[in-house]
């Protein structure tokens, strides 16, 4: 799997709670929610465009940051 990172313009729980709800419903996505950097890490096998289209239904700004590191 490649770990994408995305900026999400996420403020509060609600925020990461909608991340989490799209997230879960596109399957078998493996992720962490950066709250106060609003950064959201993905884990997927998905596209780019898959998953800024999936992040983008919370109807907050989201822009892709690139890949992260394996560490």
């Amino acid at each position: 799997f490649q770990k994408h990172e995305f900026f999400v313009d996420m403020t509060c729980e609600g925020c990461s709670n909608a991340v989490t709800r799209v997230l879960h419903r596109l399957g078998g996505e493996s992720f962490d929610i950066d709250l106060p950097n609003k950064k959201v890490c993905i884990d997927s096998e998905h596209s780019i465009d898959t998953l800024l289209e999936t992040l983008k239904k919370t109807g907050k700004n989201t822009s892709y940051l690139g890949e992260k590191s394996a560490q």
